[in-house]
Order: structure tokens, then C-alpha cells, then sequence
């Protein structure tokens, strides 16, 4: 190996869930290292939008809760939540956001009390935000300030090329590259990875480049299961350009239907009447659908986002105005065209709310983590609020199992460049927009399985663009198997050849994982997901 280095606990990954979980593991005595592929503010936590939604017990509307919280996000997860994590996670939030503002966030504020708007799924104002619509980046801007000004140790350009096992198959570090593909070996008896999502699965997409699906094939390859991945929710509203399908697209927030603003076709007519209960601020996976179904409808590639009526509107959504204004289109005088594009995964690998894995030394938390909060799909603003309070769980769950002897240090030796199946990444990106976006049948995803089996090609992951790819290929297949095993539509699965939803045989997570001779595996009979 070229480098080596060694830490209690290896983070993988500099979004909110990595950085929480980063500060809260200095803070029990831990060595901490952490690790981003790119820069340390790169990722999608900057990107947020919206806000995190929170019940705070001294600043409420009136008739809200904890529990109505957990059943605005019950309802979204359309019968796949965990109960129980959901109370879980959802019930740590109001101390996770005090820990976040004593690290130096400032979050909007009204009259010295905290703004609070409303998204599509929440019966109430309950979603915080800072500068209007730019919440990821302030909480981004704070925790890496944290991070740096506790000294706590950040490898920028560097990006995990495989996870490294020791005796009994529990994890012992990770061989890297740093910008330069020279390789190298972190040893770790504790691994968190915190890598985000898999955006760049397709096409158009809200995620940056660095949304790989990389924590995913990672988990993967040293035996752990995923589940849920067939629920991608796409964004209902993501700034439409002719001619600019692809690529990381400008988010339209949701609290701007939140703040009155209206889903027109390009006929003018309401897009959500008679389609759900909330209207425009119904469930994200109910009006991506009602979005799509009304451009085909219409022959349209988009419809439109009509806010003229919001007052101020270019100061309390300073980063969708500068959008809109860059693509020529003036918010506050006319409708924005706008359409659905990849958004969040609301699957990832298995964990329970403390970052725990099947794999003794490997926790995760954010995106690519799966605890059961939500389901078949996330509650609006749920994401951030789960980076916080997972990120500092798994922080404090290995102290534990460090304190308790559950992890050991094991010597690692030299390691090759593992080889994997790598896809050229432009026709595995038009493959899964065509076949595996919002609406999918049988037919389309086997053949979108053929055309990825025949384009495969085997090769050494020597650069971050090989392990990338790699990463891609696996999690689409990944993708691709479970969302062909799972024969309904729930949530943000939605297939044209099964559209009902079928609690007697799928109110359950399929699991995957991959068997000793690296084949995709169906784990029966899953996750069975009960009432609350």
C-alpha cells in the first residue's frame, strides 16, 4: 500500500449524518476520521431545501405532537414503516435539532420564536428552515465548522474502494484511493457509512455527482442486507429547461405549495383536484404521479408551479428565485414549468435506529441507511431530521460496542484492487429513466436487466470513476430485482402492470443480499411491517 491510517471510528461520508455522527464520537473520547470522496461540504445535505420537520414541545401549533408527527409519517410510508423506530427517531428530534444550534446553526425565526411552514404530508406547521430555502446549507455550514474547529481529522479526495474484514467477518477497515488512485488502507474496528443516496441512477435527477450509490454496494459486498429499494421518490417539482433533461436539475422546494402555490397543466387547469384529500400538498410519490400521468395526458414534458401569488416570494425563497431567474423565468410574474426527477431513496442498507448492521463494525446512517422511518415513502423533511439523530445514535452505539468489547482491532495485510461489474454509466442512466422511474411493468424491467447483463463489463476498480460505476451497476440491479419480486403499487413503486396495493402478501420490506458467489439473493420472507 502507498498510505495507511488508523482510527477508532471510520466515517465515510461529510453530510449531516456523517459530521452528527463525527462530533457526537469525539465527544465520547473516540479517534475519529472521516472520509469524503470529493470536498467536505460536497453532498446532498447542502441541497436541502425545505427544512427539518420537528415537533419542539415549547414551540407548537396548536393541536400538534409527537404523535401526530409520527402519523403524517406513518401515512406517507403507506404501511412499511417501523412503528416503533418511527416513535424512536422522531421522538429524539427536538434534542438533535438543540444539539444542532448549539454547534452554531440559526434557523429562521419569527418574534424570537423558530419559523414553521408546512409540506405536503404534514397536517400541521411543523417544518424549521434557515435562509428561506437554503436549510441544508446552512446546517452543512455549521457542522463542518464544528468538525474543523474540534480538530477532528477530514481526507478530502478520497474515496473507499472496498470495506476490509478480519477474523469472524467483522469489519477491520477500508482500502481507499486517495486523489491520485494511489491506494492506501484505513484500519477501523468501527466503519459508519454515511454516503448519501443514489441519485445519479438516473438521468435527471435533485442529487450531485457525488450521489453514487456508493454506501450501498459497500454494505453489499461484506454481506449486508438491503431493503427497499424499489422506493425512489422522485420530486414532484424540479425546475424544467428544454433540452436540459439530465444531469443534477435546480429543486423547486416543496414549502413553496406549502406557502399557497398551485399545480397547473399547460392548459391551465388544476393539476391535484380530485386526485387526494391534501390537494397540492399531498404525499410526494401521489403528486409526482399525478404530474406525469397529466404531461402524457396533455403531450407535455412538464406542467406548471404557479406561486405569483406568494407574497415576497424572492426573499423567503432566495435559492429558487435565483434559479428560476437564471433560466430566464420570473417566479413572481409567471408559473414556473416544472417536473419530477430522481429524489430520495427510501431504502438503503438494513439498520436498526442505532446504525447497527448484520455486519459486526459496520453502522449506517442517513440516505443509505434503512430503519423502518419511511417506508414505502419519506414524510417531507423527515431526512434531515433522521441525519441528526441516527448520525449521533450510531455515534454513541459504537462507544458502546467499543466499550464493551464487542469490536476488535485486527491487522490488516496487503490488499489488491478488488474487479466488478462496471456498466458505462450514460446507457445505465437512460436505462433506469426509461424502465425503473415512475412507472415500471414486468416487460420494461427485464428488459432493462437484459441490456445492463449485456453491457457489463469486469474490471479493476483503479479510479474513483471505475469504483463509482461499479457501485452504480450493482445498486441498479439491486434496484431492478426488488422492484420486479414486489408485484403492487405502493407508495413510490408505482407498476402499470400491478396497480393496486396488496397488504395480504406485500406489507412487508423486501431484503437483499448477495450470496457467496456474489448473485443477488432474495432474503424471505422479509421485514413484515404491523400497524401502529
Amino acid at each position: 500500500m502507498t498510505w495507511e491510517a488508523g482510527a477508532d471510528l471510520l466515517v465515510v461520508g461529510t453530510g449531516v449524518a456523517g459530521l452528527t455522527a463525527a462530533l457526537r464520537a469525539r465527544e465520547a473520547g473516540l479517534r475519529v476520521l472521516v472520509l469524503s470522496k470529493d470536498s467536505v461540504e460536497a453532498g446532498n445535505t447542502g441541497w436541502a431545501q425545505g427544512g427539518i420537520a420537528v415537533v419542539r414541545p415549547d414551540e407548537l401549533d396548536p393541536g400538534d405532537s409527537l404523535h401526530k408527527h409520527v402519523e403524517d409519517t406513518l401515512a406517507a410510508g403507506v404501511g412499511l414503516c417501523s412503528p416503533q423506530a418511527v416513535r424512536d427517531i422522531l421522538a429524539d428530534g427536538a434534542q438533535a435539532i438543540g444539539r444542532l444550534r448549539a454547534a452554531g446553526a440559526e434557523f429562521d425565526a419569527v418574534d424570537g420564536a423558530l419559523a414553521r411552514t408546512r409540506e405536503g404530508g404534514h397536517q400541521t406547521f411543523r417544518v424549521i428552515h434557515a435562509g428561506g430555502d437554503a436549510t441544508g446549507a446552512e446546517v452543512q455550514r455549521a457542522l463542518v465548522s464544528a468538525v474543523r474547529g474540534g480538530g477532528i481529522p477530514v481526507l478530502e479526495q478520497h474515496c473507499v474502494v472496498e470495506l476490509l474484514r478480519g477474523e469472524g467477518g467483522a469489519i477491520a477497515g477500508a482500502l481507499a484511493m486517495d486523489s491520485e488512485s494511489r491506494p492506501g488502507v484505513l484500519h477501523a474496528p468501527a466503519l459508519l457509512l454515511a454516503t448519501g443516496g443514489l441519485g445519479q441512477l438516473y438521468a435527471a435527477t435533485t442529487n450531485p455527482d457525488v450521489s453514487t450509490a456508493d454506501g450501498v454496494a459497500l454494505a453489499l459486498r461484506v454481506g449486508a442486507g438491503v431493503a427497499d429499494l424499489e422506493f425512489v421518490q422522485f420530486h414532484p417539482t424540479v425546475l424544467y429547461a428544454e433540452g436540459e433533461a439530465r444531469g443534477r436539475r435546480p429543486l423547486v422546494t416543496e414549502a413553496v405549495r406549502g406557502e399557497g402555490a398551485v399545480l397547473l397543466d399547460v392548459r391551465g387547469d388544476r393539476v391535484m383536484d380530485g386526485v387526494h384529500p391534501l390537494g397540492d400538498l399531498a404525499p410526494r410519490d401521489v403528486v409526482s404521479a399525478a404530474i406525469t400521468r397529466r404531461a402524457a395526458e396533455t403531450g407535455a414534458e412538464h406542467v406548471f408551479l404557479d406561486a405569483t401569488g406568494i407574497t415576497g416570494f424572492a426573499e423567503r425563497f432566495p435559492t429558487v428565485h435565483a434559479s428560476c431567474r437564471e433560466a430566464g423565468i420570473d417566479p413572481t410574474a409567471e408559473p414556473i414549468p416544472v417536473a419530477s426527477a430522481a429524489h430520495y431513496s427510501c431504502g438503503g442498507v438494513v439498520s436498526d435506529v442505532d446504525g447497527r448492521t448484520a455486519v459486526t463494525g459496520l453502522y449506517v446512517a442517513g440516505e443509505v441507511a434503512c430503519t423502518g422511518l419511511h417506508g414505502a415513502n419519506r414524510l417531507a423533511s423527515n431526512s434531515l431530521l433522521e441525519g441528526l439523530v441516527v448520525g449521533g445514535r450510531a455515534a454513541s452505539a459504537v462507544a458502546k460496542d467499543l466499550g464493551c468489547g464487542l469490536l476488535s482491532r485486527t491487522p490488516v495485510g496487503e490488499v489488491a484492487p478488488p474487479a466488478f461489474a462496471v456498466v458505462e454509466r450514460d446507457l445505465l442512466q437512460r436505462t433506469m429513466s426509461r424502465y425503473a422511474g415512475i412507472g415500471r411493468s414486468e416487460d420494461g424491467m427485464a428488459e432493462a436487466c437484459s441490456v445492463l447483463d449485456r453491457a457489463s463489463v469486469v474490471r479493476p476498480l483503479r479510479t474513483r470513476q471505475a469504483v463509482e460505476d461499479a457501485s452504480l451497476t450493482l445498486t441498479a440491479q439491486a434496484l431492478l430485482a426488488a422492484a420486479r419480486i414486489r408485484v403492487e403499487s405502493r407508495g413510490c413503486h408505482r407498476r402499470t402492470d400491478f396497480p393496486d396495493t396488496d397488504d395480504l402478501r406485500w406489507r412487508r420490506s423486501t431484503v437483499l443480499r448477495l450470496d457467496a458467489s456474489g448473485w443477488l439473493i432474495h432474503a424471505e420472507p422479509g421485514i413484515a411491517r404491523t400497524a401502529a
